[in-house]
């Protein structure tokens, strides 16, 4: 039986600034999580410059550094997120995890209209044969 996949993804826009959405809080995490800019964007199949001009804009939105670097060297180099970083990516979450609660049943509706229409148009095409 097809099973239609229905999701939720939620944008916070701001005045006179970009928004802050699903992509910038994944290159968040994974920040946190790789230690590097570098490493995030290979994750996400994006360019260092791309992962760059987009944290930009997130510092840019916020007026402060959402993430500290440290050059290469005996130690290494890296990234991590700062405070303003950990409580951006945490308030997103956190908004995110509620409008999908909120919207959890009009989701499932959604998702059944989607599953039978797509039962019909099986039906139809099988009709044609």
């Amino acid at each position: 039986m097809f099973r239609a996949m229905v999701r939720l993804t939620v944008r916070v826009d701001f005045d006179g600034a970009e928004g802050f959405g699903p992509g910038k809080a994944r290159l968040l995490e994974l920040i946190e999580e790789l230690g590097s800019i570098r490493s995030a964007a290979t994750a996400m199949h994006m360019s260092y410059r791309h992962a760059w001009l987009l944290l930009q804009s997130v510092e840019d939105t916020f007026g402060a550094p959402v993430i500290v670097t440290a050059t290469g060297g005996a130690g290494g180099g890296g990234a991590k997120l700062t405070e303003l970083g950990s409580t951006v990516l945490a308030r997103y979450r956190a908004i995110e995890a509620q409008a999908i609660r909120a919207a959890t049943g009009e989701l499932s509706e959604l998702a059944r209209a989607s599953a039978t229409a797509e039962t019909s148009k099986k039906r139809e095409r099988a009709g044609k044969h």
